[in-house]
């Protein structure tokens, strides 16, 4: 069931013809909370949005939301239920995301903020955060001196 009226940005067609490389494509239950996650706690840039779909970029890639209610008839349909998690076993790791801002953002806006920023022995600079739908976002920056 869509949700949009109008005319989205472009045809579903000439979009996924428009992509390359890899891709990331997020299902969100919220998609004004995951977008307002995305721009005021990431900084990512919205591209387009309606209710049912959201094209995002931010540091170097290009990623989608669709909203749940747009998999009936999908084959990830049923990892939608409500006691199922999501998340577990990915990070979605946004490279020159100053994590010590992220996580401020993120506590001002009452997201769960799994692991402040700290300093980790592979050169980086990381938070874990978490949004709404449970995925792990893990904003990061290099570590100005070597931490060992």
């Amino acid at each position: 069931m869509k949700k949009r009226e109008g005319e989205p940005w472009m045809s579903a067609e000439d979009y996924g013809r428009s992509l390359k490389g890899f891709g990331v494509n997020i299902l969100v239950r919220d998609m004004a909370r995951a977008l307002e996650f995305q721009t005021l706690v990431l900084k990512n840039e919205i591209v387009y949005s309606d209710p049912d779909f959201a094209v995002l970029r931010g540091y170097g890639t290009e990623f989608m939301f669709h909203a749940d209610h747009t998999y009936k008839g999908n084959p990830l349909h049923g990892s939608l239920l409500a006691d199922v998690v999501r998340g577990i076993g990915i990070e979605l790791r946004l490279h020159g995301c100053d994590p010590d801002a992220a996580v401020k953002r993120a506590k001002d806006l009452d997201f769960l903020v799994l692991d402040s920023a700290m300093d980790k022995p592979h050169g980086l600079r990381e938070a874990y955060i978490i949004d709404d739908d449970g995925y792990v976002w893990v904003p990061d920056i290099p570590t100005e001196t070597p931490t060992s």
